[in-house]
């Protein structure tokens, strides 16, 4: 049976994480070595005591999250932090976070898989962060059947602001939290954006700009690169993995 660290390297192959820069509280890696061989491979979108509960009852030893166990404001503080460590301790769960790399990849990333998700072709990637760009620009479809593809694929958190063309000639995607991309839009001859999450000014901001907006919930767009690095970790070593789902609506 492989070492946590080991599969941890093949993560960091796979996602190329060195390569990638990200925001402070993500601290990419191996967050949590429980010092034992795995034998099951786990997935969730985030790290917290009721998931290391729910990957342990599912056999879980080695967990891939999305975000980790140090993100800030959501962290309040050092007992928190500590009784994440000790739950994972007393599961003996492994823990290994990848945010932004499961972002930008090109084949295992969340904005990769959404567009793959949605029947969509990539023209290009934008909106860069550090030396990576992080949003994908794809080419358009109907107004029609891109809301339908949605409803399909995200049917508890879709949501629909639609003040841009019927016909749009580009989609932009960017999982999880969108409200960076939007300032980039108009240069990008975009007016339409699949994401997560927005603000509740950027109601009135579509209606102003000529936005078609579609957030479908910062956690259901999420939820992909987990699934598709864990996927791969499963295919490369023999391990089997399952999904850590939550009812996170968010």
């Amino acid at each position: 049976m492989p070492t946590a660290r080991e599969l941890a390297r093949l993560c960091d192959r796979l996602t190329d994480r060195k390569a990638v820069a990200d925001f402070p509280g993500a601290r990419n890696g191996l967050q949590f070595d429980a010092g034992k061989p795995v034998r099951k491979i786990g997935a969730a979108v985030d790290a917290g005591t009721g998931v290391f509960a729910q990957a342990r009852r599912a056999g879980v030893d080695f967990l891939i999250v999305h975000h980790g166990i140090h993100w800030k404001p959501t962290l309040p503080g050092a007992g928190v932090l500590k009784a994440r460590r000790a739950a994972l301790a007393r599961h003996g769960l492994s823990l290994y976070s990848s945010h932004l790399p499961l972002d930008a990849h090109p084949s295992l990333g969340n904005n990769a898989m959404i567009a793959r998700q949605l029947g969509l072709e990539v023209d290009r990637w934008f909106l860069d962060f550090e030396g990576t760009p992080i949003a994908l620009l794809c080419k358009g479809v109907s107004r029609s059947q891109l809301r339908a593809r949605l409803r399909k694929a995200y049917p508890r958190t879709f949501t629909a602001i639609e003040h841009g063309s019927p016909r749009p000639r580009r989609v932009a995607i960017l999982s999880g939290s969108g409200r960076s991309a939007l300032p980039e839009l108009a240069a990008l001859g975009c007016d339409t954006l699949v994401t997560g999450e927005l603000r509740e000014e950027h109601y009135n901001d579509a209606h102003e700009q000529g936005w078609n907006l579609y957030p479908c919930g910062h956690y259901a767009t999420e939820t992909h690169g987990v699934k598709a690095l864990a996927a791969a970790v499963a295919k490369a070593t023999g391990l089997p993995w399952t999904f850590v789902r939550t009812d996170n609506p968010l």
